[in-house]
């Protein structure tokens, strides 16, 4: 059976590659019917944060993705192979560092801080990549036993083989080391913790882990962990090394960067299903002759191969977040609107009810009315960390505000503020934005758009977008003009904007009063 694991180090937030490493293996697992761990590999005592553990299973709760074996929220796990947390290991990996020194496949090293620093020291100024000089490879076994006794400090480095070292990556095929060139790592630390490279595989071994899918920027240390696995007398897993992030200018996406932990975009607004289908698409894609990008967790579960993943580094591009996010709050939204609807009346031609379309559905008002009193409040869930309520005084008025922009609040929640902002205060225009040439609206067409538009709304009694409309329309018939000449001069006076949402739907939701001193400000300008 196929088992793969994701192993993250608890120092701070789930990264977005961290995520993305998380995604391969659980989908990996998935569609191969196979197991997928969770291991939290804390030896590094140095860096650990505290509360990341409990981030890290909350953020992979919050995507989906459900493991079979691994630690859990209250303290205890779930499999037959832990401890899942490797703090709690450390007798097992004093056991196969035992091991190693007894087959001589390791060897204590004594060497102070100030001879490694000087050793490292020399050989770049040779010219040489730094590296262990193994002073203490052949040490005699009285004078170990002398150092041990008088208590010195020493760690346990592996004798890496001096042989080529060759291994196939499922993304990048056959991969070959010098040993020659590999440092002899460091197994065991001064403080008797290992370190991440004899953990990980003794690890990998007793749980059974049958693929290692990880960053491409382990794959240098690959060939010790091969060297590992053979001096065990153990067969090792295959490897899959995924291509590195980057920043839209080439260089390696990195946590002093900022906004590279999942909890930033969680917190921003973004969708689950946006996060998931951007993170698993960088880097893989289904193949040619598959234009689809939009995959549920579900759909990514029966598709998802590592054939299929690429070599090169994959760019973090926030707009094609964007964009997914868009795709998804535009679909879920139009289901929550056919479902609404409904509801109010079964007969509704579902067709008119997309987002971004402000028809009038119902055939009353009341209807009409719950229907975008309901839909302002499905919108104002969407964008609500990002308004600023201080400066809106009337929740109604807002809920209209937010259905004039329902396309732009799908696309991104975040910029709220200013798509609404000139509905409570009216932007400083000049006169010229009530002017269009193409439409053949000049200073003397608009001033008597604007007046007429004035006269004839000052009558309505009913201020709804319906009546609204068709007053508008009588007065484009009244001035023998084209819609255009009547329609362009008022919306702009009524928003100050080139773009804005349609003129009925700015008078509807500024209302009669403020509506009508909108338009004899214009009228004024002109």
């Amino acid at each position: 059976m196929i088992r793969t694991r994701f192993a993250p180090s608890p120092t701070g937030y789930l990264h977005v590659g961290g995520l993305r490493t998380a995604l391969y293996c659980y989908l990996f697992a998935r569609k191969n019917n196979g197991k997928f761990l969770l291991r939290i590999e804390d030896t590094d005592q140095e860096r650990f944060v505290e509360g990341a553990v409990e981030n890290l299973l909350e953020t992979l709760k919050w995507v989906g993705l459900e493991y079979d074996e691994g630690p859990l929220e209250n303290g205890s796990e779930k499999g037959k192979y832990g401890p899942y947390i490797q703090s709690k290991r450390t007798e097992t990996y004093k056991k196969h560092a035992d091991e190693l020194l007894a087959k001589g496949a390791a060897y204590r090293c004594f060497c102070t801080k100030d001879r490694l620093d000087d050793m490292r020291a020399r050989q770049t100024a040779n010219k040489q990549a730094p590296m262990y000089d193994r002073h203490c490879l052949n040490l005699p076994d009285s004078e170990i036993q002398a150092k041990l006794k008088a208590g010195e400090i020493f760690v346990i480095r592996q004798k890496i083989p001096y042989e080529t070292i060759k291994f196939n990556d499922m993304i990048r095929g056959n991969v070959q080391f010098d040993g020659k060139t590999i440092d002899d790592q460091v197994l065991v630390k001064s403080d008797g913790f290992p370190t991440y490279h004899l953990a990980n595989v003794v690890d990998d071994h007793l749980m059974e882990i049958t693929h290692v899918i990880r960053g491409e920027e382990w794959l240098p240390s690959t060939p010790k962990h091969i060297a590992l696995y053979r001096a065990f007398g153990w067969t090792p897993p295959e490897f899959a090394h995924i291509p590195l992030l980057l920043n839209a200018d080439k260089t390696k996406l990195s946590k002093r960067q900022g906004h590279v932990s999942v909890e930033e975009y969680i917190n921003a607004g973004y969708l689950r299903e946006a996060i998931i289908n951007f993170v698993t698409f960088l880097g893989w894609h289904p193949g040619s002759g598959n234009e689809n990008e939009i995959y549920t967790l579900q759909d990514l579960e029966k598709i998802f191969t590592l054939e299929k993943v690429h070599k090169a580094g994959a760019i973090f591009n926030i707009e094609k977040l964007d964009w997914f996010n868009w795709r998804w709050q535009k679909q879920k939204h139009t289901e929550t609107l056919e479902k609404l609807a409904k509801e109010i009346d079964p007969e509704v031609k579902i067709e008119e009810t997309r987002p971004g379309q402000f028809k009038y559905i119902f055939d009353t008002q009341e209807n009409e009315d719950i229907f975008l009193a309901k839909r302002g409040k499905i919108l104002l869930e969407i964008c609500n960390k990002h308004l600023d309520k201080k400066s809106i005084k009337d929740e109604k008025q807002l809920l209209k505000a937010l259905v004039t922009v329902e396309e732009k609040i799908l696309r991104s929640p975040k910029e709220i503020k200013e798509n609404i902002e000139f509905y409570f205060e009216l932007p400083h225009y000049e006169k010229d934005l009530l002017t269009h040439e193409k439409l053949g609206v000049d200073y003397k067409v608009a001033k008597e758009s604007v007046k007429a538009a004035t006269e004839d709304l000052e009558k309505l009694d009913k201020w709804t977008p319906a009546s609204l409309e068709k007053a508008l329309q009588k007065t484009v018939e009244k001035l023998h003009v084209q819609n255009g000449q009547v329609f362009w001069p008022a919306r702009a006076a009524l928003s100050g904007l080139k773009f804005s949402p349609g003129v009925f739907e700015l008078a509807w939701v500024l209302g009669k009063k403020e509506t009508l001193k909108r338009l004899k400000k214009a009228y004024e300008l002109l």
